[in-house]
C-alpha cells in the first residue's frame, strides 16, 4: 500500500472515530472483555488487549486509528493474561453468516483479481491482465443479491432459534458486518454457559448436519419404514417436510435408506442455516465490534433491520467530501449513496470520501497525491 493510500485510510479512520462517537457500540461489561485490533504498517493483530471504561477505549480508537477493532464474546477475569491464564466466565454466543459461502452466481461478475506483482486489477477467473502472474488476490464488490441471501439465511437461522429452541427474540441483535455478511448475537443467560462442544452441537442442528435416515423414518435395509416426516410437526422433521415436500420425501424413501439419507444431506443447505460452525464453536473468538469500520470496506457495522435493503447506506458514514483517486476497476458497482460507479480504466475520478476509502480497501484505487488526511485536526 503507498503512503497516500495509508495517509487516506488514517486519516479518514481518525476522523470517524474522533467526531463520530454515537456510533461506536461500548461493550457491556468491558473491563471483562479481551480486545484486539489491526492498523496500518503493522503485521498481523494487537489483542490481549484489556480496557477498563469507555474513556478508554475511546483513547484508543482515536489514537491508533485501527483499520479493524474486535472484542472477545467472551468475559474473563483477566482478560490482557495468555489465553490459558484469562479464567473464562462465559461467553455471548454469535452466528457469523457471509455472502462468499453462499456460492452465489452473480459472485465472479462483481469480483476482481488484484494483482500481487503490480497491482494491476482484472476480471476474477484467471491470471494477471497486465504481467500475467498468477499471484493474485481475488476481492468481492458485493451486489444486493448478495446481501439479500445473506440477511436471508440470517433470518432462517432466526427462526430456528426461536421456533426450534425458545430463544427469546428480545435476547437477538442482528447487525451487518460493513463488508457482505450478518452476525446475530444472542445474549441469554441459559445459554451463556455452553463449552465448545455444546455450541458445536447447536451449530450441527441450526445446520441440519449430521442427520440419519433412520431418526427420520427409514431405518437400514429389512426393518419396516417408519412414518415419514410431515408439514405441522416440530424441530426439523417439520422443516425438512415443509422444504423438501411430502412427495420428494417419498420417492427418496422409496428408493432406499442410501438413497434417502443421500436426500437429507443434500438437503442441509436448502432447511438449514448456512452459518459457520467454527465461529461459534468458539469460546474465544474476538469479534469485530459493534460501530466499528470493517477494514475491507471502510464502512461500520451496523444493527441490521428487517430489510437488507439500504444496508450500504446505513453503514456507510464516512464523510462525503470529494476525494481523487486513480482507479482500476472492470465491474460497475454501487456503495453508500452512490448507486453506481465505475467501470473504470487506469483514470482518474473524483468520488465522496467514503467511496474513495472502499476503493482503496477493495484494492481498485489509489489516492491521489496529497488526498490522505484531507479535514482531519
Amino acid at each position: 500500500m503507498s503512503g497516500d493510500d495509508e495517509a487516506l485510510l488514517r486519516g479518514a479512520i481518525k476522523e470517524y472515530y474522533i467526531e463520530s462517537r454515537e456510533h461506536v457500540v461500548v461493550p457491556d461489561q468491558i473491563a471483562s472483555r479481551e480486545f484486539g485490533y489491526q492498523k496500518l504498517g503493522y503485521d498481523g493483530m494487537i489483542r490481549h488487549q484489556s480496557l477498563p471504561d469507555e474513556g478508554a477505549l475511546r483513547v484508543l480508537l482515536s489514537r491508533e486509528a485501527p483499520t479493524d477493532v474486535y472484542c472477545s464474546n467472551a468475559r474473563y477475569l483477566f482478560p490482557s493474561m495468555p489465553m490459558k491464564e484469562k479464567e473464562w466466565q462465559g461467553a455471548d454466543l454469535i452466528f457469523d453468516i457471509d455472502a462468499k459461502d453462499l456460492d452465489m452466481p452473480c459472485r465472479e461478475g462483481h469480483s476482481v483479481a488484484v494483482c500481487s506483482e503490480c497491482s494491476r486489477v482484472s476480471p476474477a477467473g484467471g491470471p494477471c491482465a497486465a504481467c500475467s502472474s498468477s499471484k493474485v488476490s481475488l476481492r468481492s464488490l458485493p451486489c444486493q443479491k448478495c446481501i439479500k441471501a445473506a440477511h436471508d439465511e440470517t433470518e432462517k437461522l432466526k427462526s430456528i432459534l426461536c421456533g426450534d429452541l425458545g430463544v427469546d427474540p428480545a435476547s437477538i441483535t442482528v447487525y451487518f458486518s460493513g463488508n457482505e455478511g450478518y452476525h446475530t448475537h444472542v445474549r441469554a443467560a441459559d445459554l451463556d454457559g455452553l463449552g465448545s462442544r455444546e455450541r458445536r452441537e447447536l451449530a450441527d442442528y441450526v445446520m441440519f448436519r449430521g442427520a440419519v435416515a433412520e431418526a427420520y423414518g427409514v431405518p437400514r435395509q429389512g426393518a419396516k419404514r417408519r412414518d415419514l416426516p410431515a408439514r405441522g410437526e416440530r424441530g426439523w422433521r417439520g422443516r425438512l417436510a415443509a422444504g423438501l415436500g411430502a412427495e420428494a420425501l417419498k420417492k427418496a424413501a422409496a428408493g432406499g435408506r442410501d438413497r434417502y439419507q443421500g436426500a437429507l444431506e443434500a438437503a442441509s443447505a436448502a432447511v438449514g442455516a448456512r452459518i459457520d460452525p467454527q465461529v461459534t464453536g468458539d469460546i474465544h473468538r474476538i469479534f469485530r465490534m459493534p460501530g466499528s469500520l470493517n477494514g475491507k470496506s471502510g464502512l461500520s457495522k451496523v444493527r441490521a433491520g428487517p430489510s437488507p435493503a439500504g444496508i450500504y447506506a446505513e453503514s456507510c458514514l464516512l464523510a462525503d467530501r470529494p476525494v481523487e483517486v486513480l482507479a482500476e476497476c472492470p465491474h460497475r458497482f454501487s456503495v453508500g449513496r452512490r448507486r453506481s460507479l465505475g467501470p473504470y480504466s487506469r483514470e482518474r475520478a473524483t468520488v465522496p470520501l467514503y467511496a474513495a476509502v472502499y476503493m482503496v480497501c477493495k484494492g481498485v484505487a489509489t489516492a491521489a497525491a496529497g488526498a490522505g488526511g484531507q479535514g482531519v485536526n
